[in-house]
């Protein structure tokens, strides 16, 4: 346990689930369900459970600093670090794993983003600690798939190669399919969703970023010695836009040939969008769900709705609609146009203003 890590990335904006997301406040300070804590924290005291908090990191975007020291009071200030600029995924790993290093070379660390809902939270802790487990032994790269339950297409999948273990090597990996082919892909019983979960030893990822992103390890890797101590910051500031807006399952996962994956079954969702919410709430015999909001629905299906407590809504003859209400933003979109949120969040942005999105 002493030599297990944990990177929490939590530098998102979650534009799909605006009006709810904006960029002061993103969905992961957000508490969605009412039980006191936001998605950040939940993650946050899932890990605990196995990971000391002195070896949990949260890496974020920098004008996030004070939600984060305000919503984790407990986490060491030192271990957030700070993401001068959007840069996707393989920096911010990058980042974090030569920060981890400097303090254990010998580290293992499970990455995991911010957003996810787990239900059965101690089989998630079993495979975690599975996985931890299996990298301190072996130089690989592992990563979590779960059984698909749907065609997806907001999802990647991994393609693996037997069916026995628990632990498999991964054929392929396919970033977010059509239709047609997520059809496919959930027809068969050799794809899992990619979770977006991550587990391997430090100095495995970091050879990695040598031999398949080494144009990240170029600039982050070269000045070793700052890394844990003030001059870390400034540092960080100088060169993290020179690297590349990679994400790690193009710039590595997809490239690397020791990458294996656990079969994981513990009630996951990644709340990425409306639908994915829509899908865990509980609803009426007409499909309609409500989400912390006093809805009447009336020759209604099919619809979600989330409104400010002090609202009613009456909802007469509508199907299949997103209605969404947050901080004088109110949002009607059919559901199977839910992809084209964000570019509605980027016109009233241009048109009315950068706190509208």
């Amino acid at each position: 346990m002493k030599g297990n890590y944990c990177v929490i990335m939590s530098g998102g904006i979650g534009s799909r689930f605006w009006p709810f997301s904006l960029g002061k406040k993103p969905k992961q300070f957000l508490d969605f369900f009412g039980v006191g804590r936001s998605l950040l924290q939940q993650t946050f005291d899932r890990f605990r459970q196995i990971i000391p908090i002195n070896n949990i990191f949260i890496i974020t975007n920098a004008k996030y600093s004070g939600l984060i020291k305000e919503q984790l009071p407990d986490l060491n200030v030192d271990h957030i670090l700070l993401e001068p600029i959007r840069r996707n995924t393989a920096p911010c790993i990058a980042y974090a794993s030569y920060r981890i290093r400097s303090i254990d070379p010998n580290a293992n660390i499970v990455v995991s983003p911010v957003d996810h809902l787990i239900l059965q939270e101690q089989n998630f802790l079993k495979n975690i600690q599975t996985g931890l487990d299996f990298v301190s032994k072996s130089p690989l790269l592992l990563t979590l798939g779960i059984k698909p339950t749907r065609p997806e297409t907001e999802y990647g999948y991994i393609q693996t190669n037997e069916k026995e273990h628990c632990i498999r090597k991964v054929k392929t990996f396919t970033e977010k399919p059509n239709y047609e082919l997520a059809k496919i892909f959930f027809e068969c019983n050799d794809f899992f969703w990619n979770s977006g979960i991550f587990i391997w030893n430090v100095s495995t990822i970091l050879e990695a970023f040598d031999l398949y992103l080494s144009d990240i390890s170029m600039y982050l890797g070269k000045s070793l010695d700052k890394y844990n101590t003030s001059e870390e910051k400034v540092f960080i500031d100088e060169t993290y836009s020179k690297c590349p807006n990679i994400s790690i399952d193009y710039g590595i996962m997809e490239k690397a040939s020791n990458v294996y994956m656990l079969v994981a079954e513990f009630g996951w969702s990644d709340l990425g969008t409306w639908n994915s919410l829509y899908d865990l709430l509980e609803k009426d015999s007409h499909h309609n769900a409500s989400l912390k909001s006093r809805t009447l629905f009336i020759e209604s299906e099919n619809n979600l709705v989330t409104l400010p407590k002090d609202k009613l809504a009456i909802i007469q003859g509508l199907n299949d609609y997103i209605i969404a209400e947050s901080d004088n933003i109110l949002l009607i979109c059919k559901k199977s146009e839910e992809q084209r949120i964000k570019q509605f969040a980027s016109d009233a942005s241009i048109k009315y203003g950068k706190e509208y999105s």
